[in-house]
């Protein structure tokens, strides 16, 4: 009943997932349970890349949203210093207005070179925008142009004071300068100051006649609306508000000098 072990010839052992071995007695590693530190299986590479690449996806997109608002910020930026600056040199251009009298061949008698509209402004100014260096007196237009879709531009003009009848001569074209682009609307206000002379009160104007008026406006308000989308509280306007120093024209008569060159004693 004594089983008999022969000799030389190994005992043999029930093969399982535990007990598994190849011909030399050896673990067999083909044949390891799940989760064995031997290796990896291609199921567990294959969900480790699929969440790398979530996560890779993840930082890669915030990266990109964070950029896209960091361009975002310096394009407006560069953007409303670039509306500030043109805004102070109208200010200034504005502040500089000269109360020059002409008398064109087509008028009867002699007025102030000045015509304010709702959507134009024209004047006599010593500041030249276009040039550096100054050119004596310039004329200067600034005009609101239309573009479709709602949209328009503000546009300078400016030509030198050489005749008496520049103040109705049009514009070239090809002089224009565009300023603000993008605009939905313009307005432009003439502040008429108080007079109890002539029994009038303080108010601002949509125009001004100086004609009638006789005189120079106090003040001169631009308002430009520049509008993201169709809807009103999308839209923000940019004033600008410069007062004229030369409102009140005096005249001045020059009587002529003789000059007299003294004689050697």
């Amino acid at each position: 009943g004594n089983r008999v072990r022969k000799k030389g010839l190994p005992e043999l052992k029930p093969i399982g997932p535990s007990g598994a071995k190849n011909f030399q007695g050896k673990p067999d590693e083909s044949r390891r349970p799940w989760g064995s530190p031997f290796g990896f299986t291609l199921i567990e590479v294959m969900v480790t890349l699929t969440i790398l690449g979530f996560i890779l996806l993840m930082v890669f997109s915030v990266f990109r949203l964070g950029l896209s608002a960091w361009e975002k910020g310096e394009s407006s930026k560069e953007k409303y210093q670039t509306m500030r600056v043109i805004s102070q040199m109208i200010a200034r251009q504005v502040k500089s207005i000269v109360p020059y009298r002409i008398k064109t061949r087509k008028s009867e008698g002699d007025y102030l070179a000045f015509q304010g509209t709702d959507r134009s402004l024209k004047f006599v100014s010593a500041l030249p925008l276009k040039s550096r260096r100054p050119e004596g007196l310039v004329y200067v237009i600034y005009e609101f142009r239309e573009e479709g879709r709602g949209k328009g531009r503000l546009v300078l003009y400016e030509q030198r004071v050489l005749n008496r009848d520049f103040i109705e001569e049009d514009p070239k074209p090809e002089t224009a300068i565009s300023l603000f682009e993008g605009i939905s609307r313009v307005r432009f206000e003439y502040y008429r100051e108080e007079s109890p002379e002539k029994d009038q009160a303080g108010s601002w104007l949509e125009e001004w006649n100086t004609k009638e008026e006789r005189e120079l406006p106090r003040a001169i308000r631009l308002t430009l609306v520049q509008g993201k989308g169709k809807k009103a509280e999308e839209e923000f306007p940019i004033v600008i508000l410069a007062s004229v120093p030369s409102y009140q024209y005096e005249e001045i008569r020059m009587s002529p000098i003789r000059r007299v060159i003294p004689s050697r004693p």
